[in-house]
Formats: C-alpha cells, structure tokens, sequence
C-alpha cells in the first residue's frame, strides 16, 4: 500500500519539482551543517572570552591588593620622613637659642 502511494505521488510531482526540492533539502542540510559549525566556533570563542575574564579578574584582585600595600608603604615612608624632620627642625631650634 505504501507503495503504490509513493507511485502514484511521483505519477503527480512532475521530475522538475522532485530535483528542485532535492536541492532545496540539500541546501538545508548544509545550511544545518554551517550553522553547527558556527555554533560549535562560537562556543569555543565564549569559553576563551570565560578564560580570559577570569584571568583579568584574578589579574585585577593581584593589582588591588599591590595598589593597597603600596598606600600602606606611602604612609610608612611618609611617617618616617615627618618624623626625620622634626628630629631635624628640634635640632635647629636648640642650635638657634
């Protein structure tokens, strides 16, 4: 039964038509392919781009926490220097009297 209806639908569907739809199912096909592999490429692009994120994170926290040792040491050296000068400014004020 199956049979003859498959005979009597390519008695109706002129060879034309069937080659034209032939194409058209191959063409999706590749375009199916096509979007796979674009698929797949952007995949791997947004892992990279997830990679370097967190790189640049990581990156980010190494330069915050060297950007507060820094301040600290700025306000050491700071402290030191005041305190030099006043060691130096006490010192010229006994010479002066």
């Amino acid at each position: 039964m199956a049979l003859s209806a498959v005979e009597q639908l390519a008695d109706q569907v002129p060879a034309d038509d069937f080659q034209a739809l032939e194409h058209k199912v191959y063409r999706t096909i590749e375009m199916y392919k096509t979007a796979r592999q674009a698929q797949a490429a952007a995949e791997r692009d947004a892992q990279k781009m997830r990679q370097q994120l967190e790189e640049r994170g990581e990156q980010l926290e190494s330069l915050r926490r060297e950007a507060v040792q820094l301040r600290k040491d700025r306000e050491e050296i700071r402290r030191r220097v005041e305190k030099m000068l006043e060691q130096m400014e006490s010192i010229a004020e006994e010479q002066a009297s």
